[in-house]
Formats: structure tokens, sequence, C-alpha cells
């Protein structure tokens, strides 16, 4: 029997799947955000979805989270090289969004 073969492609739709997680990548390709930042950015996301997606993307390594030690404690999010790799994939879904938009967007 044949080994099943999947598209590379779909690998990359299981690491950057979901509802946010392009989102967020488009936010933290322009530059590191804070949780905050990033909640205000999402209009609709909860909390513990957005904590669930980032904490995903931090697993698959295309987020990184770094924690600094003071009071209050601050804790930013980037994008790591691996993160970085897809950002021409991120910008073609951007432009073809903008491209195809629906007139009652």
């Amino acid at each position: 029997m044949a080994k099943s073969q999947t598209c590379p492609a779909e690998s990359t739709a299981k690491l950057i799947g979901g509802r946010w997680k392009i989102v967020i990548l488009w936010y933290l390709f322009q530059d590191v955000k804070r949780f905050s930042e990033l909640q205000r950015a999402l209009i609709g996301v909860s909390q513990k979805v957005l904590t669930q997606q980032l904490r995903d993307m931090e697993r698959d390594g295309i987020v990184t989270r770094t924690v600094y030690a003071q009071v209050p404690p601050k804790v930013e999010y980037s994008v790591t090289p691996l993160g970085l790799s897809l950002k021409p994939v991120v910008e073609a879904m951007h432009h073809w969004g903008l491209a195809h938009k629906s007139p009652t967007e």
C-alpha cells in the first residue's frame, strides 16, 4: 500500500490556521507588541483566545515571548526568524484580500 502524501501547503495551513494567527503575524511584522496592544488591534478577540493563539505560535517557534522583570510585569511578543519567513505568505494573502475584497466589507 502506498504511503499517502500530503500537500506541503497543509503544513503551512496547520501552522497559521485559525481565526487570528495570520492577523497576529501581520501586526507583529510591523513591530514588537505588548499583549494589550495586540488585544486592542484585534477587535473581537477574547483574552483567552488571544492567549491561546500566542501560546500555540510560541510553541511552534514563530513567535517569541519576552518577559521583563519589573513591576508591573512587561511582556512583549515578536516574530522569530521562522515566523519572519512567513511574511511573504501573509503579504500575498493581504494583497489578494485587497484585490478581491467584497463590496459589503
